[in-house]
């Protein structure tokens, strides 16, 4: 899996140079401004909203008034690492339907620059099909609600599991990765949609190459650390490099997929 994740990361150092060498640049700048702007806008509401979060799960859970009975110190500053590992976990938390929000949104977007990107790669261009973006875009919904709804299951437990002394300093890791894979893996669909893979073989396919969707999640989160012009290059810039990262995997016949059930694709290759 390391070995995935080190080609995602290497694929967007590649797709900067793709970009600039086959200026698509108008797919970038535009869609990236608008999400810049609901990214900052979704910020300011988690802003205002986080710390009555966290009051309000210690006085649900009962920690508060059991941290007042002890009069520790010890575990004040346990209780205040932990209460610093569910904020992290809030703020993916609401990042998390941003994202998927954008995801629905953007989506006719990411389907044509996914399409571009191994057009150009293949030397040959797709002709427009209004009537393929539909079933790009229904496909792009469907897999972001799902996505969103596994998603959403993970990051409670976590948030639960946050408020317990030094296991809520791991947590938001655990979260990162877990949003890492799940935003890599709406990337990484799109060519998977591309060869004619269904939802549950992409499911199958992506499962088994984590690292490419871990990876391609992180390098996205970490590009939010560099303000505005992070924000703005960040989803375009996963797309291109999702579609480079499995395009090498594509060519060496990786792209034969077996799922559980179906006959195996790989054993005439065997034969």
């Amino acid at each position: 899996m390391l070995k995935e994740i080190i080609i995602a990361v290497q694929a967007y150092f590649k797709a900067h140079q793709f970009i600039k060498q086959h200026k698509l640049w108008k797919w970038i700048i535009i869609p990236g401004i608008l999400y810049a702007l609901l990214f900052i806008a979704s910020m300011g509401f988690f802003l205002h909203t986080t710390s009555g979060v966290i009051e309000w799960l210690s006085l649900k859970t009962g920690l508060k008034t059991w941290l007042d009975k002890m009069q520790s110190t010890w575990l004040g500053f346990l209780f205040t690492l932990s209460s610093l590992g569910l904020l992290l976990i809030q703020m993916l938390f609401y990042f998390s339907f941003f994202k998927y929000f954008y995801l629905i949104v953007g989506s006719p977007v990411f389907a044509y620059l996914s399409e571009k990107t191994e057009a150009i790669i293949n030397h040959q261009e797709y002709p427009f099909s209004l009537r393929q973006l539909g079933t790009d875009m229904w496909r792009g919904i469907r897999l972001a609600i799902r996505n969103a709804l596994w998603q959403t299951v993970y990051l409670i437990a976590l948030m639960l599991l946050s408020i317990i002394p030094l296991f809520g300093l791991i947590t938001p890791i655990i979260a990162l990765f877990v949003e890492g894979y799940y935003y890599g893996f709406s990337m990484l669909d799109y060519s998977m949609e591309r060869h004619q893979k269904t939802i549950s073989e992409s499911t199958y396919y992506i499962g088994t190459h984590k690292g490419l969707a871990i990876g391609n999640g992180l390098v996205f989160y970490l590009m939010h650390l560099l303000p505005f012009i992070g924000w703005v290059l960040a989803p375009a810039y996963a797309v291109v490099a999702a579609t480079l990262a499995l395009y090498p995997l594509h060519d060496t016949g990786a792209s034969k997929i077996y799922v559980p059930g179906k006959p195996n694709p790989n054993k005439d290759d065997a034969s």
